[in-house]
């Protein structure tokens, strides 16, 4: 991870993370947690306020030190323990069956290899657990896919290895888990934002 992965990029992720129409967005991802939590990507945790009061306790997969240590103040002011759990989603050092849920917000987008970390998350999900998500993917429209494939190199180099392109519920699907709601829509973005707007938020149960 070079300087600018260290120093820069977390705090360009988090530019904008608790803007209004995005944690609304957020607190729509976050209904329903409860119990045990596996949040991947927890950064600097802007989630944190809006955990439901059934969520007993955090593990949170955060690979960035700057990102955690700018989470200081969030977790210090929540009513909900949280501790570092790890630092790669793909290999989690969980016992199967571990959590009564997994949170994801838009993070799925830069892990590299997605669908090795939603089985993992499959793995340490007990049965009935549920995976909570917002994530942004690739769009329906042509045009905005033509665009997205023209900037998804840029992307991956200012954003860490974030990509514009990934389809979120197919990833999901093939990880052995149930999608049972997903809402596929743009999000709260002008018309010249849309390469980076589409979002996938929904619920996907373990059986």
């Amino acid at each position: 991870m070079g300087w600018w992965a260290r120093q820069v990029t977390p705090r360009l992720v988090e530019l904008g993370a608790d803007e209004p129409a995005m944690l609304s967005l957020r607190a729509r991802a976050c209904t329903g947690l409860h119990g045990r939590v596996l949040e991947l990507g927890f950064g600097s945790g802007v989630n944190v306020p809006i955990y439901p009061a059934d969520v007993i306790d955090v593990i949170a997969i955060e690979p960035s030190d700057l990102a955690w240590r700018r989470s200081e103040r969030r977790r210090s002011l929540g009513q909900t323990p949280v501790r570092r759990g790890g630092l790669d989603g793909q290999r989690l050092d969980l016992p199967d069956h571990h959590v009564d849920a997994v949170l994801t917000c838009l993070t799925l987008c830069t892990i590299p290899d997605p669908a090795q970390a939603l089985r993992e998350a499959c793995r340490v999900l007990r049965p009935g657990g549920t995976l909570h998500f917002l994530e942004h993917g690739i769009a329906p429209d042509a045009g905005v896919r033509r665009w997205q494939r023209r900037l998804e190199p840029l992307q991956k180099k200012v954003f860490d290895g974030c990509h514009l392109m990934r389809p979120i519920d197919e990833l999901i699907e093939a990880s052995g888990l149930t999608i049972e709601s997903i809402e596929r829509a743009y999000g709260p973005v002008p018309a010249p934002m849309r390469p980076w707007g589409f979002v996938y938020l929904g619920r996907a149960r373990k059986l």
